[in-house]
C-alpha cells in the first residue's frame, strides 16, 4: 500500500517477531501461496528478531495479538514516545488479535490476509493525516 501510493520515500515498513525461534526463516509456504494470489511477494522476506534499535527508528511498533504486545512492552525503552498497540486497534475489525493460521487450515491465511489489508489502509490513512502526506502521482 506504501509502494501503490508511492510513499516509500516517508513510511518504512517492516517486520519482525519478539521470539529468535524463525530467524533468518523464510515465511510458511501457505503464507507465500496466500499472498501471491494478492499480489504480494512473500518469498523474498526472512524473519528477524525485533531489536532496541526498533523503538528508536520506528513510529509505529504493532503487535499481533496480546502476548507479543507485552513483550514489546518489557522491551520498550523509557524514552520511547511512539505508538505501542495491538494492530488491529487500526481497522473495524471485531477481532483484537490477528490469529495464528499455522496449525489450522488453509482458509487461516486468507483470514489474517484480510485483516491485515483492511488493519493496513485504515493505518497508512491515519499515518498520512497525521503527518500531512498526499499519494505522489505517477
Amino acid at each position: 500500500m506504501v509502494d501503490a501510493n508511492r510513499l516509500q520515500h516517508a513510511i518504512a515498513v517492516d517486520s519482525a517477531g519478539t521470539g529468535d525461534w524463525h530467524i533468518g526463516k523464510a515465511p510458511d509456504k501457505r503464507s507465500t501461496a496466500a499472498g501471491a494470489r494478492r499480489g504480494y511477494d512473500l518469498s523474498v522476506l526472512r524473519a528477524r528478531q525485533v531489536s532496541a534499535v526498533d523503538f528508536q527508528r520506528y513510529h509505529y511498533i504493532l503487535a499481533m495479538d496480546q502476548q507479543n504486545l507485552r513483550d514489546l512492552q518489557q522491551m520498550r525503552p523509557a524514552d520511547y514516545r511512539g505508538e505501542l498497540a495491538l494492530f488491529l486497534n487500526y481497522g473495524d475489525s471485531v477481532e483484537r488479535e490477528v490469529p495464528d493460521p499455522y496449525y489450522g487450515e488453509g482458509q487461516g491465511f486468507e483470514q489474517v490476509l484480510d485483516l491485515v489489508e483492511v488493519a493496513s489502509a485504515s493505518l497508512l490513512n491515519a499515518i498520512m493525516l497525521q503527518y500531512g502526506l498526499q499519494p505522489l502521482r505517477h
